[in-house]
């Protein structure tokens, strides 16, 4: 069992930056390739990011490439997500999420992802 908690999200103006925090509880954290994912509501949850299990591969939605970094410490159990440039758009609930997929992608099913976390808010004002 793996649960895990988000923090970081908050209130910033467009072009501002933020870095979201994602701490998993368990042994196991290394086991899992992890993906961030964004929801607004009445929308369906859209992928983000994803990072591998060893943190060396990672891999982008386009509307947030080169402005979005997604890392990971196995060591303190936690993947983060630096998002820099902010836009309006990038307002949503921000969501980890753990999968025993090699390495999470838009065309990853939402079932494939084993757990997930609380989701923590992002809005960017213009």
């Amino acid at each position: 069992q793996v649960q895990l908690i988000e923090s970081g999200g908050g209130l910033v103006q467009a072009g501002g930056s933020l870095r979201l925090s994602c701490a998993a509880s368990g042994r196991t954290f290394d086991r899992y390739a992890m993906a961030w994912l964004r929801q607004i509501p009445g929308e369906e949850r859209e992928f983000v990011a994803s990072i591998s299990r060893s943190g060396i591969t990672t891999w982008y939605a386009d509307s947030v490439k080169g402005r979005f970094t997604v890392s990971r410490d196995n060591a303190k159990g936690t993947v983060y997500l630096h998002l820099n440039g902010l836009k309006p758009e990038d307002t949503a609930v921000y969501y980890c999420a753990a999968s025993l997929v090699t390495l999470p992608s838009e065309t990853t099913p939402k079932s494939q992802y084993d757990y997930w976390g609380q989701g923590t808010q992002v809005t960017v004002s213009s």
